[in-house]
This record gives structure tokens, sequence and C-alpha cells, in this order.
């Protein structure tokens, strides 16, 4: 298994040239076993729309269904010992709980983290493909 940070998750879905090789290598690879996208994703992507910041080609609840039904893809929920890893992280880890939710997710799931966000990359203490 492995969980794709927010963005990741959004460029794959739309086949964005943002997405690295490597990235792509990883996610083909994992179709057949489990991407895990943290419940927490679709509110982000949700806020984002909200915002403005992103861009969805259908109304976003449909958009959600179709990105969650993509092959090997699993919602993988809040559940109390991801929100209790959260708050276990360095202060200055990251200011957005969104990715500490994120990054609890792929550590309670011992899984590597798709990610091109440097603060995760350069946190030793989960594994990441960027």
């Amino acid at each position: 298994m492995i969980v794709l940070d927010t963005h990741v998750w959004v460029w794959w879905v739309h086949g964005d040239a943002q997405i690295k090789p490597s990235q792509a290598s990883v996610i083909e690879e994992a179709e057949s076993d489990v991407i895990g996208v943290s419940a927490i994703s679709c509110w982000e992507v949700a806020k984002l729309v909200e915002h403005g910041r992103l861009e969805v080609p259908r109304p976003l609840d449909q958009w959600l269904r179709l990105a969650l039904g993509y092959p090997g893809v699993r919602l993988i929920e809040l559940s109390p010992e991801i929100s209790v890893a959260s708050t276990g992280l360095p202060e200055d880890f990251h200011r957005d709980p969104a990715d500490q939710i994120i990054v609890a997710t792929a550590r309670v799931n011992d899984c590597s983290l798709v990610t091109s966000d440097q603060k995760i990359i350069s946190y030793e203490h989960v594994e990441t493909v960027s």
C-alpha cells in the first residue's frame, strides 16, 4: 500500500504533467494493490475548489466519486489512531493539519507517502516517494 498526498492524487486523476515519473511508476505498480487516499484529502480538494484554487471538470461530488473509483484506490478514514498520531509529530514539522493527518496516515499504515511537499520529504520519520 501507498498513500497519496492530496496534490499527487489530483495530479494523477487529472493526468497533470507535474507528477514525476517516479511517482507515476509507484502509483501504477500499486493499482493492483492499494492506493490509499486519506479522507482529509477529500476535504482539502473541496476547500481548494471552494476558494477557487482548483478547478475540477464536473461537480465536486461527482469528481470525488470518480477519483475514489480509480483502480486500487481505497479511502482511508480518519481513525482515532491516526488522529492521535497526527498530534505527536514535531511542532516544527508542518503547520498544515491536513498534511499532519496525511503523514500520520502513512505512518500508522506503515507505508510510503507519495508527495512533492518538501517539508514532508525532509521529515525523516516517513518514507516518501518524490
